[in-house]
């Protein structure tokens, strides 16, 4: 069974503060991390994470304003350096596909490495294929055994790409006396349990048919850029998380500078249809004057009451849209992807 873990290395939005960095977020998939988003500093908050920075094997990109990318070709140089590589090569691949990137990834980054003179202690893919559009859709463009990452196009003032990473299903749960007695009987090795376990079927010396639990969905996971209106992921519904950016800082009744003719759309609302059905949101991409509330934990953030009262404020807002569990990212946060998550 797979580990996922997710930590925010950056949750500002266009100004970083003393509190947010640029944005970028580590999803951590067993021993592999893949990063999403590369803003200016990332590879300074890797360092105060537990997040191996010679372990990112991908970096996929939503969109290419600067908050979002001014940190990759500095991550690729840092990576390329030994000190940085737990392996004998750099395996790292950007998510850059002419018809899925956005638009300039590729000569961003050769650009920017020809400039500066940069040289790579190793190698890096920036995939030059194209990838066919499945109903506005690129569908499982990515994928190993264990997991898959479809994407979207999501609505931003430029072209923006939503990303959905999908665990393969995963073993049933088993109740190990519905089974025992009959390779007990039988004479059967208990090491049978681990077919089962697996959904196999398993024939006893007697003829009996021992059938394995059916293997059960695995986590899904949405990891957007800016938008406000995800509604394109709903491709693939049940989305056990949802990882939203709001562009729009409209905060009626809780950000005095919002003003009557302020609009917004709700993110959070649009999560929850029934077409995405996300069943926890994790809210991202702040403003500058939202510092990050404090958590002992990392001992990061501010320590004034005034800013957790404003991420609580913001996430009652959410809250009224969306009716499972609301929470406001800041820099450091991390936690494990776990079962039964959605019932949180």
């Amino acid at each position: 069974m797979s580990n996922i873990n997710i930590t925010f290395l950056g949750t500002a939005s266009a100004q970083p503060s003393r509190t947010r960095n640029h944005s970028s977020l580590a999803l951590r998939l067993n021993g592999d991390v893949w990063l999403f988003d590369c803003g200016e500093g990332t590879q300074h908050q890797i360092q105060k994470t537990a997040v191996k920075m010679g372990r990112i094997s991908k970096v996929f990109i939503t969109h290419t304003h600067g908050d979002h990318i001014f940190g990759l070709l500095a991550l690729l140089a840092s990576e390329s350096h030994p000190i940085n590589r737990d392996a004998g090569e750099l395996q790292g691949q950007i998510s850059a596909y002419r018809d899925i990137r956005p638009s300039g990834t590729r000569a961003y980054v050769r650009t920017g490495l020809m400039y500066t003179r940069t040289l790579l202690d190793g190698c890096y893919v920036l995939p030059g294929r194209d990838i066919q559009q499945v109903a506005g859709t690129w569908p499982n463009f990515c994928k190993n055994t264990s997991f898959s990452v479809s994407a979207a196009p999501i609505l931003h003032s430029i072209p923006c790409i939503g990303y959905v990473v999908s665990e393969a299903p995963v073993p049933g749960k088993i109740d190990p006396q519905q089974y025992i007695p009959h390779l007990k009987r039988t004479g059967t090795p208990l090491s049978v349990m681990r077919r089962l376990q697996q959904g196999e079927a398993v024939q006893l010396s007697d003829g009996t048919i021992l059938q394995g639990p059916p293997k059960r969905p695995g986590r899904k996971i949405a990891i957007l850029g800016d938008t406000c209106d995800p509604s394109a992921i709903a491709e693939w519904p049940c989305t056990q998380m949802c990882y939203s950016r709001g562009d729009k800082r409209a905060l009626p009744g809780i950000d005095s500078e919002t003003k009557a003719s302020d609009t917004y759309s709700i993110a959070e609302e649009r999560s929850k249809s029934p077409r995405i059905n996300a069943h926890k949101l994790v809210l991202n991409h702040f403003s500058a004057r939202y510092a990050g509330d404090y958590d002992p934990a990392t001992q990061h953030g501010d320590q004034r009451p005034a800013a957790k009262e404003m991420m609580e404020a913001i996430r009652t807002l959410a809250q009224l849209h969306f009716d499972g569990p609301v929470i406001c990212a800041r820099d450091f946060m991390t936690f494990d992807v776990k079962y039964g998550d959605s019932e949180a």
